[in-house]
């Protein structure tokens, strides 16, 4: 729907349902499919890529200039999936020449205040409550859940279904089904009421426990660990996907319970 109160760039790709509120702005080269709605004064700058039915709410600003001194102008993008949520005032910048993209999935909710830097990637059904700050290059696995006022250090990890408790300070990778909090973040079980909501069986649920119990629970160092899982537990989807996240953690995983 065309406002005469928003700028609308005349080269930028807009379906003919998006509604585009008053004192809006976007750019060239974007692209806004379907049944959107952008709120009054967003600001989409160039490189947004928006799915279906995405509601972007006031103040925010999707595809901004990375706040990277590495960044020399290189074309890249931002993409938001179908049935995303931003509320207000999120900020959002593009990617720079590491990755040429920041993306969020499908079904997301990023609430007010959030910023999400360039280069991260956000899975599918993700939460990031009010004023979470992701530093470059994180990236957050699906149905993953981050705390309000949490700020993730840059190239961190957090896996699937992970829940984050609010205010915390994100330094080391969260592994999948993991509930984290206190300071220094550590372990503080699985994200088992997440996973039943997920239709996660019990026998999934107690097989994931068991895992952590190796991890965490057991007083041996990683390698240990990791080596006892391999041995002793069977195989299993939620094993590799844990597996694979400790093997292919760059900045180690967090601790166990701190007391």
């Amino acid at each position: 729907m065309n406002q005469p109160l928003a700028f609308i760039h005349p080269e930028a790709k807009i379906a003919t349902n998006v509604v585009v509120e008053p004192f809006a702005t976007i750019s060239k080269n974007v692209s806004i499919d379907e049944g959107c709605w952008i709120g009054s004064n967003v600001v989409i700058n160039e490189g947004a890529r928006i799915g279906k039915n995405v509601r972007i709410h006031s103040g925010s600003v999707v595809s901004g200039i990375p706040q990277d001194l590495k960044f020399k102008g290189e074309e890249s993008v931002v993409e938001i999936g179908d049935n995303t949520v931003i509320r207000e005032c999120v900020t959002i910048s593009r990617g720079t020449a590491a990755s040429n993209r920041t993306s969020i999935g499908f079904n997301c909710l990023i609430m007010a205040y959030a910023h999400i830097a360039h280069d991260c990637l956000i899975g599918n059904h993700c939460i990031l409550a009010n004023s979470v700050q992701l530093a470059g290059h994180v990236t957050i696995g699906d149905f993953a859940i981050v705390g309000g006022l949490s700020a993730v250090h840059q190239f961190a990890k957090v896996g699937c279904h992970a829940m984050i408790s609010g205010g915390s300070l994100v330094r080391k990778d969260v592994p999948p089904y993991t509930l984290a909090g206190r300071e220094p973040l550590s372990f503080c079980g699985i994200n088992s009421i997440g996973l039943r909501r997920r239709d996660f069986s019990n026998d999934q649920i107690n097989e994931i426990q068991e895992i952590y119990r190796y991890l965490y629970l057991r007083g041996w160092n990683n390698s240990i660990a990791i080596d006892m899982i391999n041995i002793k537990l069977p195989n299993s989807p939620e094993k590799d996907i844990i597996m694979n996240f400790i093997r292919n953690s760059d900045r180690g995983i967090m601790k166990g319970y701190q007391s």
